[in-house]
């Protein structure tokens, strides 16, 4: 069986493209997608929810960091479960849950691809068209994939510089026009949101910085890795805040809380369109269209990177159902499979609710091995990892009350999701071992 280690190479990668690829994921989709929905949940003080989804990131990247220094590895995530919980059911299911978590993230940004797009045209965003380009989407990042690794980190680095160079033109061009008051449109709403709505709004912020976890995936590639992975982590988390803030301020400056929700899946374009008419409008897509695309091409490389990982680490089953290529060409194909049904299905707030919970879920699987396992290993603060998993935890919190008053059924699809993937891989993994406890014994009586 031919590895999926044939594809990448140790050291190929330096920090600048480890930076330009963690913002490349992270500047994709969150934030056209995002800034809408938090501002829905999260009222007036919106970009504060960005703000504290930074802090609470940091903390996050912490963990990962720490493991990652000492064990660089291009399994990341699935790397530091495995070495947390050895090769257990809570391993196998977490590990899928980061890779659900970032293929739902996939359909995120296809979607916002043809929500964005389709402002060009005078057609309603309840469109059939939005998940026919979102599709289309995806299949020209299996194409791109497929074609290889340079291609993506040429694509990468270039897309990086212009989506971030876009959006924060974008962000002055808007505040300029208006007048650089940075105080809002919406001093005293008469609907200010409810403390539960600001923290179920950080929730959302926070998928818009999980792309670091893109970095610590790549570990292996990254040059002089005991030192770069968590300098690219905390470069790639600052520059994300510094965008997200001039956005949230610009988007915040012109339109009000109430027009920001009704234009929640395309604010930005929505925000360009006061000051700058249909040029702006079209500005706006233009970089919508360039970060959506780049982003779902790092992101399905990624993914099947990881999904490969977990087959030759024997967490998940493998079956290629007569496909040619190695295992990471099979695992692309699935990948995209479930993007693809995922972004027909399902809207943007629900996709962007799932992902959340997923991830965060997943997150504090991840401190807790880290914090009783491995703590002293890694030489990590204890208060840093239970710091982490308490602020993780609060906004879970907090974004489940609000959900089961609001969109009841995705909480039940998300946790009967997560019990599914236990299940499978408890079913998966006992039936693993019999059968290696067989063989062990047929070679024990041939003897």
């Amino acid at each position: 069986m031919k590895s999926h280690n044939d594809d990448y190479k140790a050291g190929s990668l330096t920090l600048a493209g480890t930076v330009a690829m963690g913002t490349g994921v992270m500047i994709g989709a969150g934030i056209f997608a995002l800034t809408g929905q938090v501002a829905e949940l999260s009222g007036p003080l919106f970009p504060l929810a960005f703000f504290i989804a930074a802090i609470i990131s940091g903390f996050s990247a912490y963990t990962y960091i720490k493991v990652s220094n000492k064990y660089p590895s291009a399994g990341g995530i699935a790397m530091i479960l495995k070495k947390s919980y050895g090769p257990t059911t809570v391993t196998g299911a977490a590990a899928l849950m980061m890779a659900f978590s970032m293929i739902i993230n996939e359909s995120l940004v296809a979607r916002t691809f043809g929500t964005y797009t389709l402002q060009l045209f005078d057609i309603g965003r309840d469109s059939v068209l939005v998940p026919v380009l979102a599709i289309g989407l995806i299949i020209f990042a299996f194409i791109v994939n497929i074609a290889g690794n340079k291609i993506i980190g040429g694509i990468s680095a270039v897309t990086a510089l212009l989506k971030i160079g876009g959006i924060l033109l974008f962000s002055l061009a808007v505040l300029w026009a208006a007048g650089f008051s940075l105080e809002f449109t919406q001093s005293v709403p008469e609907n200010a949101s409810s403390p539960t709505g600001f923290i179920a709004g950080i929730a959302l912020a926070i998928l818009a910085f999980k792309g670091f976890t893109t970095i610590t995936n790549s570990g292996g590639e990254v040059k002089n890795p005991e030192k770069n992975v968590g300098r690219a982590i905390m470069i790639s988390l600052a520059i994300c805040l510094l965008v997200y803030m001039a956005v949230a301020f610009a988007v915040g400056s012109t339109l009000s809380i109430g027009e920001i929700a009704a234009a929640k899946d395309y604010a930005l374009a929505e925000a360009a369109r006061p000051a700058f008419g249909d040029y702006g409008l079209w500005f706006t897509v233009a970089v919508a269209i360039i970060a959506t695309a780049s982003g779902l091409l790092a992101s399905v490389f990624a993914v099947s990177r990881m999904l490969a990982m977990l087959t030759d680490m024997n967490l998940i089953p493998h079956r290629h159902f007569g496909m040619p290529g190695g295992i990471q060409k099979h695992t692309l194909v699935y990948t995209v499979i479930a993007a693809g049904l995922l972004a027909a299905f399902f809207d943007l707030s629900r996709i962007a609710s799932l992902g959340a919970i997923f991830y965060l879920v997943m997150d504090i699987v991840i401190h807790w091995g880290v914090y009783k396992h491995l703590r002293s290993d890694v030489d990590a603060k204890g208060w840093i990892l239970l710091s982490a998993i308490a602020l993780d935890v609060a906004v879970l919190g907090a974004f489940l009350v609000m959900k089961a008053g609001s969109d009841p059924w995705i909480i039940a699809i998300a946790f009967g999701g997560i019990f599914a993937i236990t299940a499978f891989e408890k079913f998966y993994l006992s039936n693993l071992r019999t059968a290696d406890k067989a063989e062990q014994s047929s070679e024990g009586h041939s003897h």
